[in-house]
């Protein structure tokens, strides 16, 4: 019997999809999360797109490119039956489709987690995300702003909304702003015991 806290070997590992609007806290979550669990692999795909040459100029073309190496990635950790925890926006049904089937052909299981506020407070987060001087954040926000700023974010989470809609394993976490530990239990919560 494996000790909490101790690597999966040997049960089936986990694909943990952590999706939400921007600025909802996902990251700040796998991080947490990765922290508590040995193994856990963080596929944090933003942090793969500022490896690529010229991502500040090209957000989207360089999205386009990690995505494939994501998806490697995943295969090969959960592989050596291991979890993987992925906090990424994804508002089209295909790119959660496609996740989901490597997790399937690598033996895993597909968890699909989904935190949300309501909208006012999802783009109002988003809106004061920046005001901790994070360079990555700044310039989200500056992409953002260049695309619609706080329209283009209630568009996002419709999108969001309309795909959980076609989602009925996904399971929702309402995420409360400044209440980090508590939306942290609520999600290990759900995800059960196994760490």
């Amino acid at each position: 019997m494996r000790q909490a806290g101790g690597p999966r070997l040997h049960s089936v590992p986990r694909l943990i999809h952590l999706n939400g609007p921007p600025g909802i806290g996902k990251s700040t979550l796998a991080r947490h999360y990765v922290d508590d669990h040995v193994g856990v692999l963080n596929l944090d795909i933003d942090q793969l797109r500022g490896l690529i040459g010229g991502w500040r100029d090209r957000f989207a073309e360089t999205g386009e490119i990690v995505r494939p190496m994501a998806l490697s990635m995943a295969g090969t950790h959960l592989r050596s039956g291991r979890d993987i925890i992925m906090p990424q926006f994804l508002g089209r049904l295909s790119e959660i489709e496609r996740f989901a089937t490597v997790a399937y052909d690598n033996g895993a299981e597909f968890c699909e987690i989904v935190l949300m506020d309501t909208k006012e407070r999802s783009v109002e987060r988003f809106a004061r995300r920046g005001e901790d001087d994070d360079p990555w954040h700044r310039l989200v926000k500056e992409i953002v702003d260049r695309e619609g700023g706080p329209s283009r974010l209630a568009a996002m989470y419709d999108q969001l909304a309309d795909v959980l809609s076609l989602r009925p394993a996904a399971i929702v976490v309402t995420s409360v702003a400044g209440e980090v530990e508590q939306t942290y239990e609520a999600l290990v919560a759900v995800l059960g015991s196994k760490p």
